[in-house]
């Protein structure tokens, strides 16, 4: 990777990276190589007797999933260890601070090399799993909704990492050794992604169905690739009960006592043409949070280091 346009802090940077730009860099294209060697595999033995390569794809894809859901984990923890706290724990920082570098620029332009690798990196890596996507959409474990899919698909992967290295910076000053500043941002970022997890699917009303009381239907006319909330059972007031609450009374899931006033079932759901906005919503409060993160960063810098 060439440096030869970079000056100051963002040339050092790179210098001392560059293996790990190098190792991204060649990670992402082996996984397009290989993904486009899976679809093709795909496509030639498909409606054949020796379907393999779906088979193997779909394996890749699985794996392909848990690395990306992992990918901001990994990010925050280099971030946190190697970038930060490596160089407050060893005093390697104050060489840069006196070459008529401000302690403010010395982490800007560490900060600003990663983000520069990392996004171009994470939408790369999105674009592949979409191209590995394309064959095996809709079907188990791939539906838009699935956690892991819906990392892996959308815009929300990058606000992930970039939430990872605002941590990373703050996590990596505050504790200021290598491992344990790496591992405790692990743990932060987990934490903070599975919280704003919770909230996903209440990012966006979802819709609601109603229809007569029929067991045997649960969701009449609702798309199948819809994700399906909570269901119930409908009174004629309007009111929301149990699924199971004729069935405590009656031990019937059909036969309700007339005391619960019982028309019909309810079900909430999101159709797919949701994904796009709850996708959008959900990146939105990752920059949010990676903005706050990121000023928290370097208030404790500043503090420090006046």
């Amino acid at each position: 990777m060439s440096t030869l346009t970079l000056k100051g802090p963002y040339w050092v940077t790179v210098r001392q990276y560059r293996r790990t730009l190098w190792l991204v860099a060649g990670g992402v294209l082996l996984s397009l190589v290989s993904m486009v060697w899976l679809r093709y595999w795909d496509g030639q033995t498909v409606g054949t007797n020796q379907d393999n390569g779906h088979a193997v794809l779909r394996v890749a894809m699985d794996w392909a999933a848990t690395a990306m859901m992992v990918l901001p984990l990994l990010v925050g923890a280099f971030v946190a260890g190697p970038m930060v706290a490596r160089e407050l724990e060893s005093g390697t920082y104050k060489l840069a601070l006196t070459q008529s570098v401000s302690p403010a620029r010395w982490l800007g332009s560490k900060l600003l090399t990663a983000g520069a690798v990392i996004v171009p990196a994470t939408l790369a890596l999105i674009g592949v799993y979409r191209l590995g996507w394309g064959s095996v959409a809709g079907t188990w474990s791939f539906l838009w909704y699935a956690p892991d899919t819906y990392v892996s698909t959308g815009p929300v992967l990058v606000g992930q990492v970039l939430l990872a290295l605002g941590l990373g910076a703050l996590i990596g000053q505050l504790i200021r050794r290598t491992v344990t500043a790496m591992a405790l941002t692990g743990l932060v970022t987990g934490l903070a992604l599975l919280l704003v997890g919770q909230l996903r699917w209440s990012l966006m009303p979802v819709l609601t169905g109603t229809g007569p009381l029929n067991v045997g239907n649960l969701f009449p006319g609702v798309p199948a690739s819809s994700w399906q909330g909570g269901y119930g059972l409908l009174t004629a007031s309007g009111d929301h009960l149990p699924a199971e609450a004729c069935w405590n009374r009656t031990k019937e899931w059909d036969v309700c006592p007339a005391d619960l006033n019982v028309v019909g079932q309810y079900w909430e759901y999101h159709p797919s043409s949701h994904y796009w906005p709850i996708q959008l919503i959900e990146t939105g409060i990752y920059l949010a949070l990676a903005a706050l993160a990121l000023y928290a960063a370097f208030r404790v810098l500043r503090a420090r280091h006046p």
